[in-house]
């Protein structure tokens, strides 16, 4: 009988551990003024990225721990709101070329790269977007 029970606790540990899907840390919708603006990036916590609907490409460690650390940040803890969790909407500055909406489990925010009051994370957002696409995608910006 210990045996039986201890193989099941295997089991299920495997599963839980490696088996399934993995979660989205948050996708981001990307649009402005300039040529290759355009994205839709999905940020999976397993370590990959999807590009415009495209493949899953692995991303780097680093990349992962920036957008589980964006993702945190977005989100709050239970001691501190995050952005999300009251949808942010930056209104866009003068001279905008990119303009931003995130979506995560909890809620989303939306700004542009002159939106007055960002805070850090927002910048965060933008520079790892670029970078996947870039580095992973192999798009122009």
């Amino acid at each position: 009988m210990k045996r039986g029970l201890a193989a099941i606790i295997v089991a299920a540990a495997t599963l839980a551990g490696c088996g399934g899907p993995q979660a989205d840390l948050f996708l981001v919708e990307r649009d402005g003024s300039i040529p290759g603006a355009r994205l839709t990036l999905l940020v999976i916590n397993g370590g990959t990225a999807r590009c415009n609907g495209g493949a899953e490409k692995p991303i780097t460690s680093a990349q992962l721990i920036d957008a589980r650390e964006i993702a945190r940040d977005l989100n709050g803890t239970p001691e501190r709101d995050g952005p999300a969790d009251s949808g942010t909407t930056l209104a866009p500055g003068p001279g905008t070329i990119l303009r931003y909406d995130v979506r995560l489990e909890d809620g989303s925010v939306a700004f542009s790269d002159t939106s007055r009051g960002q805070p850090q994370v927002f910048y965060e957002v933008a520079k790892l977007t670029r970078d996947i696409a870039k580095q992973i995608c192999g798009l122009p910006r």
